[in-house]
């Protein structure tokens, strides 16, 4: 039949273009048109199954969110010390450097989050409670098998993702004197005076 309507490439494709082209030109340079060229869709078909830009961006980070836990998982559940597992946590945790694209993509959600509903809001919240979750679960195996000191490990997880979430948006903007190794550098002594 001519003129077939193409089918609708699935979700995780249009979410992975979004996540490229953040990576390729950044995000100021992601549109709805843009996007929908890459995909062979219309705006106005990508604003019928995410509604608005922010839910976009939104979903294109929860799926990336959904790749790091994934990854976060199989570095947790390795067979070595806590303390190396709590190192590859934070490895993954900072940015790899300046315009990072899922730290470009954190930033921007969150930035447009004070005006965002409480669905929006939840799931954003989701988002840094399984981060929160599995640090504390780590430390407080660390803190039961004697590699860690007594510590309150939610107490240390919140301090820990404080330290992590300022230095790793200083990595992510570029700030001058910051990098990702002078971060992870930061991050262990803290972790060593504290544990």
């Amino acid at each position: 039949m001519a003129g077939a309507r193409k089918n609708a490439p699935p979700r995780e494709e249009v979410l992975a273009a979004a996540m490229d082209m953040i990576a390729e030109r950044g995000l100021e340079k992601l549109t709805m048109a843009g996007l929908g060229r890459e995909v062979g869709m219309s705006s106005g078909h990508l604003l019928y199954y995410f509604r608005s830009k922010d839910e976009l961006l939104l979903q294109t980070l929860e799926w990336s969110e959904g790749r790091l836990g994934a990854e976060r998982g199989r570095l947790l559940t390795r067979a070595e010390p806590a303390r190396e597992r709590l190192e590859a946590y934070v490895e993954l945790y900072v940015p790899d450097g300046h315009r990072d694209p899922h730290w470009t993509l954190w930033l921007e959600v969150w930035n447009r989050s004070q005006n965002a509903d409480e669905d929006a809001r939840g799931r954003q919240a989701a988002i840094e409670g399984a981060w929160h979750r599995d640090l504390v679960a780590l430390v407080a195996e660390g803190v039961s098998r004697g590699e860690f000191r007594p510590v309150d490990a939610d107490r240390f997880a919140a301090r820990l993702r404080a330290l992590l979430d300022g230095f790793s948006i200083h990595v992510a903007i570029g700030l001058r004197g910051t990098d990702r190794e002078q971060v992870l550098t930061h991050v262990r002594e803290f972790i060593t005076e504290s544990l």
